[in-house]
């Protein structure tokens, strides 16, 4: 079985995300080791909270970010970002300040243009909007689980599905063996669940 590399950098929701990983079929290992996660077959980088404060932390960890880029950058690792794990694939993020992000998908995290109440929390549909072998669990309708005020607003060419809170917004994003997706799949029940699953399954 293939090594899953889930990343702690002390800014995601770990514990579920681990769950929801393992009931998908993963062979997970919470890390924050760059050997690992360097030689790890699947990456994925969970987040909670503000831009400022992931892009920090995960500076902050010797060799982390090096050993990211080794993996999905030169190995061609699948990887997965969730919410502020998504929003880091930016260029820049706007969240307190501007910083620079990871740089992998392109364009700025800034806020959720909407009259809609925010944050935007809870259940709401997600639309594709080109096909990738991971959003395939997103039967017409499918609705999963939201947290977040900003938003990343990617090159068009890597906006793979939409969503609406008020305003319309990109709910996933990929490019290469790179996926990201702004709701949270370890909250959001079977389908969440179906998203992992595919997840594991990629082979790009």
């Amino acid at each position: 079985m293939s090594r899953t590399a889930l990343i702690d950098y002390g800014a995601g929701n770990l514990a579920s995300a681990a769950r929801a990983l393992a009931a998908a079929g993963a062979d997970v290992v919470v890390t924050d080791d760059p050997t690992i996660i360097a030689a790890a077959d699947r990456i994925v980088l969970p987040g909670q909270g503000a831009f400022d404060q992931c892009i920090g932390a995960l500076l902050a960890k010797p060799g982390l970010k090096d050993a990211l880029e080794h993996a999905v950058l030169r190995q061609f690792r699948p990887f997965l970002g969730i919410c502020v794990g998504m929003q880091l694939l930016a260029d820049v993020g706007l969240e307190h300040g501007e910083h620079q992000g990871l740089g992998w998908i392109g364009g700025e995290c800034a806020p959720l243009q909407t009259s809609a109440r925010l944050p935007h929390m809870g259940w709401n549909q997600v639309v594709p909007r080109r096909p990738h072998p991971v959003l395939e669990p997103l039967a017409a309708g499918a609705h999963l689980y939201f947290a977040h005020s900003y938003v990343l607003n990617p090159p068009a060419a890597h906006a793979l599905a939409a969503c609406d809170h008020g305003a319309p917004f990109t709910a996933a994003v990929g490019k290469d063996t790179i996926i990201g997706v702004q709701f949270h799949p370890e909250k959001s029940q079977a389908v969440g669940l179906g998203v992992l699953k595919a997840f594991l399954e990629w082979r790009p």
